[in-house]
């Protein structure tokens, strides 16, 4: 008779699964191109806070943080995100077999650039809709500012405020900067042909003192800085600064016998985007809405 076979008690039945192969994880890894798109959506928006930021706290001058580092290296980090992001995608599609992650970040790096050329677009149609920085409601005679107002604009190295009957092209600001077309025009005569030129508020009835109350509330409650009102010379005045950049807008209202005027001007810049329209108009929506509460 055979003698049973006997079994080494250190050998299994389960096969010893063989070590992943450095090729395995190689493949794991995301392509070269994808890895680049991920780094740019990294770089580009971290490029974008550093300029505003570095300009708001006062590091650079905001000449070097809009002009240079955000419409100079930000647009061309932009581009250069879209050129990644489109070979990446072209990768990921003849990848085979196709996975997901390469695909959705190229889609995602194509996604932020189409995003931002949407804006730029958006910037420059508003800049070509209002080449200017002052607006007023009296273009005939504007509200002035105070000693007060302009002092700190000369220390902050602003803009001049613009008389409003010289052509553009004879003020500093904009000698060179705009069309043969804008160069003989006023600030009167752009504002006066502008389709959202802002009005003038009646003071239906109010008093001088209640509408330097509500104006001086609408400013508070629109986030203006710096208010300050003087009743008797019928003056309201706060500066407006903007998120991002930190740039600082002086807004005054001249409150009359019958009616509210309002200016709103730009320390910086040429074209104001439509800012300062906006803000005239929303701030005499709301003196506005306060003059009727306390009429009644």
């Amino acid at each position: 008779m055979f003698a049973p076979m006997e079994t080494n008690p250190t050998q299994t039945s389960t096969p010893i699964s063989p070590e992943t192969p450095p090729a395995a994880a190689t493949r794991a890894r995301l392509p070269l191109f994808t890895r680049l798109t991920l780094a740019m959506l990294v770089i580009v928006p971290l490029t974008f806070a550093i300029a505003a930021l570095g300009t708001r706290i006062g590091i650079w001058g905001w000449q070097f943080g809009l002009l240079t580092l955000t419409l100079k290296v930000g647009l061309i980090l932009l581009v250069v995100l879209g050129l990644v992001s489109l070979v990446a995608l072209v990768a990921a599609g003849r990848s085979k077999p196709r996975r997901f992650v390469p695909v959705a970040v190229a889609f995602l790096g194509l996604a932020v650039v189409t995003v931002a050329a949407v804006f730029v677009g958006i910037a420059g149609s508003k800049g070509a809709r209002n080449p200017i920085h002052d607006i007023a409601t009296d273009t005939a005679n504007p509200p002035i500012f105070s000693a007060e107002t302009m002092a700190e604009r000369v220390d902050d190295k602003a803009n001049p405020v613009s008389d409003y009957q010289i052509p553009l092209g004879e003020l500093a600001p904009y000698k060179g900067r705009v069309s043969k077309e804008l160069a003989v025009k006023s600030h009167a005569q752009i504002i006066t042909d502008s389709a959202d030129r802002p009005a003038p508020l009646p003071l239906t009835g109010a008093t001088r003192e209640q509408g330097v109350a509500a104006v001086a509330a609408a400013m508070e409650a629109m986030g203006l800085g710096d208010i300050r009102q003087d009743v008797a010379a019928g003056r309201v005045e706060g500066v407006a600064t903007s998120f991002w950049f930190g740039f600082k807008d002086d807004v005054v209202a001249r409150i009359g016998d019958a009616q509210i005027d309002f200016r709103s001007v730009s320390r910086v810049g040429v074209s104001d985007l439509g800012a300062n329209t906006a803000r005239i108009n929303e701030l005499r929506s709301r003196t506005e809405a306060l003059l009727g509460k306390a009429a009644r």
